[in-house]
């Protein structure tokens, strides 16, 4: 065990608050079996007290102590997605705390697939820990989610008194979130597990969420936005609409995938640009630190160039959609 991982588990088992590492984003942990210590995750992030918590855990094999009633196909997903970037909604174990259920009688759980978060979660268990870890992603409520370890500093500073520093998170945005609580597989939240994986794995497709689905985690209409308004533009009219607004005086930050302006194009020299890759999993690696960036850009405007259409794109249309909404786009 590194001295970081001992300190990280002394301060979960004093209650306080630590900055994870996960392969989607940076998360901020409190041992979800003490009501007062996720109530501190609430307090730093300003996050409501019925949005439920995702319980970080180190295997499957921990799955019985939080949940109930685990469907086959819980088990399934689990060996072949675990660790990894998907969380289940199963039906809460008697004793699990309304603090991170949101008073639902589900639970959302999921094992990482980070070292280091790997790291924490067995150490903790071993110490006599609880063996789960609540951790929504580290920054303050509904605004971009961080995918750096100064992206954490940066957003919560003193609230957190550790941040385990594992590198650039690999996959970028946020678990998908498969909720299994009424034995049909309902897809709450896109992410890098794809429907049609979960198919192959489940042989059923999941479905749309209905009313009565449990919440969940990162499903409001406006979440991971940046405090700059934002305004999504189709490609053909990028450089025509960001010429209009530079005639107009204004200054633009731009995220794009398909091709920045000539260099030698002084038409577009007052914005500023990000470009990102123009496949979906390049994409969502690259999103929210550029967001973040775009952000402190001083522009009165993000502009982002409309992504392509398909299911491969669905998770980051998503993130994008509920940015927007977010930043009052």
């Amino acid at each position: 065990m590194t001295p970081e991982i001992a300190e990280a588990v002394r301060l979960l088992k004093g209650g306080e608050l630590v900055g994870i590492p996960t392969e989607t984003v940076y998360g901020l942990g409190a041992d979800a079996a003490n009501p007062a210590a996720v109530a501190k995750i609430f307090a730093a992030k300003g996050r409501p007290a019925d949005h439920p918590l995702i319980v970080h855990i180190p295997g499957a094999a921990h799955l019985a102590h939080w949940a109930r009633e685990i469907p086959d196909c819980a088990w399934e997903l689990a060996e072949a997605f675990w660790p990894g970037p998907l969380t289940l909604i199963l039906k809460r174990a008697p004793g699990v705390p309304d603090a991170v259920t949101g008073g639902q009688d589900t639970v959302g759980l999921r094992v990482p697939g980070h070292p280091v978060a790997l790291d924490l979660l067995r150490a903790f268990a071993a110490a006599g820990g609880s063996g789960g870890i609540a951790a929504p992603s580290a920054n303050r409520f509904g605004r971009i989610s961080p995918t750096t370890a100064a992206h954490v500093r940066e957003e919560l500073g003193d609230a957190v008194p550790l941040v385990l520093d594992g590198g650039a998170c690999a996959v970028g945005i946020e678990s998908t979130i498969l909720d299994l609580s009424s034995g049909v597989p309902v897809l709450l939240r896109p992410g890098h597990i794809s429907p049609t994986a979960i198919e192959a794995i489940c042989g059923v497709a999941p479905q749309a969420p209905a009313g009565g689905a449990p919440r969940a985690s990162g499903t409001l209409e406006a979440h991971y936005a940046p405090q700059t308004p934002m305004r999504m533009v189709d490609s053909a009219r990028l450089l025509d609409f960001l010429s209009g607004m530079r005639h107009g005086g204004s200054c633009c930050g731009v995220l794009c995938h398909s091709q920045l302006p000539q260099s030698e194009t002084t038409e577009m020299q007052p914005h500023t640009w990000k470009m990102l890759p123009a496949d979906p999993v390049g994409y969502a690696h690259a999103l929210y630190a550029a967001l973040r960036d775009l952000d402190h850009a001083g522009t009165e405007l993000i502009v982002v160039e409309a992504i392509p259409e398909g299911p491969q794109w669905a998770a980051v249309a998503d993130r994008l959609r509920r940015a927007v909404t977010g930043a009052g786009g």
